[in-house]
C-alpha cells in the first residue's frame, strides 16, 4: 500500500516536472519568435531590395553636423574662385581695410551653426581675404609723370600733395634734385597717394611689400644664434 502510493507520488511529481518543462519550451519558443521579429524589422528598416536580382542594398543615412562658420577647419569647406576687378586689379569688393569677401560653402553633411551663416541653407558662409585697396592711382602714369614732368610737381599734384607740387613747379625739382628723388621713391612704392590707397597695378604684376617689426612681432628663434 504504502509502494503504491509511493509511485503514484512520484507519477505525480513526474508530470508536473514535464509540465513545466513544457511550459518553458514554450516562453523560450515564443521569445525566440519575438526576438526574430525585431532583428527582421531592423535588417528590413536598413536594408531594401536592389535591382532585378534583388541584391540587398544598404540606404543611405543622412548625417549632419554643425561648426562654426566664422572659424571652420580646414577641409570642411572650399571657396569660389577669386574675382579679380578689372579697374582695381584687387579682389572684387575690396573694402578700406584691405579686405575682400569672399563665398564659400561647406563640404557635404555640414552645416553652419546658428547665426555663423549668411544665407538660409546654412551651408555658406562669407570669408574675408586680404587686398589691397586702391582709388584710382595708376601706378605706370605716377611714374612715367615722375620721369618726363617731375621738375614741375605733376607727380605730386596727381598724387595729392600739392604742396610739395608747387614747391617743385616753382624750383624745377629743386634744381631736377628733388625729382631725382621723387623718381627712385615713386618706382620703389615708397611714395603713395595722399589718401592712403595703394597704386593700381596688374594683380600679377610687380609691387613691393614693405616688412616692418614692432611690439607684436615675433621672432622664431634659431638654433644657431
Amino acid at each position: 500500500m504504502v509502494a503504491m502510493k509511493r509511485r503514484e507520488w512520484l507519477k505525480f511529481m513526474v508530470l508536473i516536472i514535464l509540465a513545466s518543462a513544457q511550459n518553458t519550451r514554450t516562453s523560450h519558443h515564443d521569445a525566440d519568435s519575438a526576438l526574430n521579429e525585431i532583428n527582421s524589422n531592423e535588417f528590413n528598416s536598413v536594408y531594401s531590395s536592389g535591382s532585378s536580382n534583388n541584391n540587398p542594398v544598404v540606404k543611405s543615412f543622412d548625417f549632419v553636423h554643425y561648426v562654426d562658420c566664422e572659424n571652420p577647419l580646414a577641409g570642411h569647406y572650399f571657396c569660389e574662385r577669386v574675382k579679380i576687378d578689372s579697374k582695381t586689379q584687387q579682389p572684387m569688393g575690396c573694402s578700406q581695410a584691405n579686405f575682400a569677401p569672399l563665398l564659400c560653402h561647406l563640404n557635404a553633411g555640414l552645416h553652419c551653426a546658428s547665426g555663423t551663416s549668411n544665407d538660409a541653407s546654412n551651408t555658406s558662409f562669407t570669408r574675408h581675404i586680404p587686398c589691397q585697396w586702391t582709388n584710382g592711382y595708376s601706378y605706370e602714369t605716377t611714374l612715367l609723370l615722375s620721369i618726363f614732368l617731375g621738375m614741375f610737381g605733376a607727380d605730386r599734384f596727381y598724387l595729392g600733395y600739392p604742396g610739395l607740387g608747387l614747391l617743385k613747379f616753382c624750383t624745377l625739382g629743386f634744381l631736377f634734385f628733388g625729382q631725382l628723388i621723387d623718381v627712385v621713391l615713386i618706382a620703389m612704392q615708397i611714395v603713395r597717394p595722399a589718401d592712403g590707397s595703394n597704386y593700381v597695378i596688374k594683380h600679377f604684376g610687380p609691387k613691393l611689400t614693405i616688412l616692418a617689426m614692432d611690439n607684436q612681432s615675433y621672432i622664431v628663434p634659431r638654433s644657431d644664434w
